[in-house]
């Protein structure tokens, strides 16, 4: 039996009392990315950035694929 499928991902950030990007709360998993994106819109005004991707993604062995954004908007960090 295989996991593979695609990872989606919501996540947005504020900036510290020095000025660095942290998470504004845990990155949330979303089931489209239809849904990702329009979640992005809605919080883009509210963060200092927010994104929203997705990556092929194995858990089952570890393996991931590179990320691909779905939608940006300010500030965000280098993605892994």
């Amino acid at each position: 039996m295989t996991t593979k499928g695609k990872l989606i991902v919501l996540a947005a950030f504020v900036k510290n009392d020095d000025g660095e990007l942290v998470p504004a709360f845990d990155p949330r998993q979303v089931d489209t990315e239809a849904r990702a994106r329009q979640d992005a819109i809605l919080l883009g005004g509210k963060y200092a950035g927010v994104v929203a991707w997705s990556r092929e993604a194995d858990p089952a062995i570890g393996e991931y694929g590179p990320p691909v954004i779905i939608y940006q908007r300010g500030e965000i960090p280098d993605l892994e």
